[in-house]
C-alpha cells in the first residue's frame, strides 16, 4: 500500500477518535461538574434521569439538537453561524499533535507547540465574532472582555511554555514528553516550579473559567458573548469550552506532570489519570472562588504573571547558557 495512503488513513482514524475523545469529554464532564457542584452545595445534583442522573445530559444535548435557533433582528446572519463554528472545529486539529501515549499520536509534528498556540487564537476570534454578530450590547462587552482576557493571558501562558521548550531543546510534543521519567520528581514541574504555577493561573484565564469568566459573567452580562445563541449554536460554544479545558490539561500534563510516564499502568492511563486531576480542579475551583473584577483579572497578569514569566524564562536562558559554558 502506498506510504501516503497510509498517512492519510492515520489521520483519518486519529481524527474520527479525536471527535469521539471530545464529543464523551463534554458529556462526562457537563455531568462531573454538576455533580461536584452538588457535593460542594451540599445538594444531589442531577438524580433523576438514569442511575444517579448520568443521563440528563445526553438529554440536554438532545433538547439543545432539536431545538430552534433563534436568530435576532438586525444581525450578521454569516458573523452570527461562523461564532460558534470558529469556536469549536479548529478544535479538532490541535488534538492531533497531542502525544497521548509513547505511540499515541496522531501526527508528529516538529512544531507542534507552535501548532497549537496559532490555532488556540480561533477561540478570541470566535468569541469576538459572535458577540460582535449578536447586535446585543450584553454580547459585545462580553466579546470585548474575552478578546482583552484572552490576548493578555496568553503570553505568559507562552512565557511558561516556552520556559520547557528552552530545557528540551525542542518544540515537538513527543520530544518533551519522553524527557521526563515515571516518578514526580523526574517531572519538569519540579525543574520549573514558577513557570508551573504561571501555567495553572493562565488556564482558567484562556479558557473563561471562574474565577475568571468575566465573557460570561451572568450577574451583570446575561450570558455575556453567547447571550443571544440557543440550540446548536449555544451548544457549540458550551462544547468548545470544555474541549478548551481537555487541550490546556493535556499541556499542563506534558509539560510539567511527566506526560504519558508513570509506574505499573501503560502511558495512556497515566496521560488521562493526570489530565482528569486537572479537569477535577478546574471545576473544584469554579464552584469555591467567587469571581474577580475585570481590572482585577488584567492587574494579575499584567503586573504579576507577565514579569514573572519573563523573569523565569530569562533565568532559564541564563542557566542553560551557564551550563553549557556559554
Amino acid at each position: 500500500m502506498d506510504i501516503n495512503l497510509l498517512v492519510v488513513l492515520k489521520l483519518l482514524a486519529a481524527l474520527a477518535l479525536i471527535i469521539v475523545l471530545l464529543i464523551a469529554n463534554s458529556v462526562v464532564m457537563v455531568w462531573l461538574e454538576r455533580k461536584i457542584a452538588g457535593f460542594i452545595q451540599r445538594r444531589p445534583g442531577p438524580y433523576e434521569v438514569g442511575p444517579h442522573g448520568l443521563f440528563q445530559t445526553i438529554a440536554d444535548a438532545v433538547k439543545l439538537l432539536t431545538k430552534q435557533l433563534v436568530i435576532p433582528a438586525n444581525s450578521d446572519r454569516l458573523l452570527f453561524f461562523m461564532g460558534p463554528v470558529l469556536a469549536m472545529f479548529p478544535m479538532f486539529l490541535l488534538f492531533l499533535v497531542i502525544p497521548f501515549g509513547p505511540i499515541l499520536t496522531g501526527l508528529e509534528v516538529e512544531l507542534g507547540v507552535l501548532l497549537i498556540l496559532a490555532f488556540a487564537g480561533f477561540e478570541g476570534l470566535a468569541v469576538l465574532t459572535g458577540g460582535w454578530a449578536s447586535n446585543n450590547k450584553y454580547s459585545l462587552l462580553g466579546a470585548a472582555r474575552g478578546v482583552c482576557q484572552i490576548v493578555a493571558y496568553e503570553i505568559p501562558l507562552i512565557l511558561a511554555i516556552l520556559a520547557v521548550a528552552f530545557m528540551c531543546g525542542s518544540l515537538n510534543l513527543s520530544v518533551i514528553n519522553q524527557t521526563q521519567g515515571n516518578w514526580p520528581w523526574e517531572w519538569h514541574l519540579f525543574r520549573q516550579p514558577l513557570a508551573f504555577f504561571i501555567f495553572i493561573i493562565c488556564m482558567f484565564g484562556e479558557t473563561n473559567r471562574a474565577p475568571f469568566d468575566l465573557p460570561e459573567g451572568e450577574s451583570e452580562l446575561t450570558g455575556g458573548f453567547h447571550t443571544e445563541y440557543s440550540g446548536m449554536g449555544f451548544a457549540l460554544y458550551f462544547m468548545a469550552e470544555y474541549t478548551s479545558m481537555l487541550l490546556v490539561s493535556f499541556l499542563a500534563v506534558i509539560f510539567f506532570l511527566g506526560g504519558s510516564g508513570g509506574p505499573l499502568a501503560p502511558g495512556v492511563w497515566w496521560t488521562f489519570i493526570k489530565m482528569g486531576f486537572l479537569m477535577t480542579l478546574m471545576i473544584w475551583v469554579r464552584w469555591t472562588f467567587p469571581r474577580v473584577r475585570f481590572d482585577q483579572l488584567l492587574n494579575i497578569n499584567w503586573k504579576w504573571l507577565l514579569p514573572l514569566g519573563l523573569l523565569n524564562l530569562w533565568l532559564t536562558a541564563l542557566v542553560l547558557n551557564l551550563a553549557r559554558g556559554f
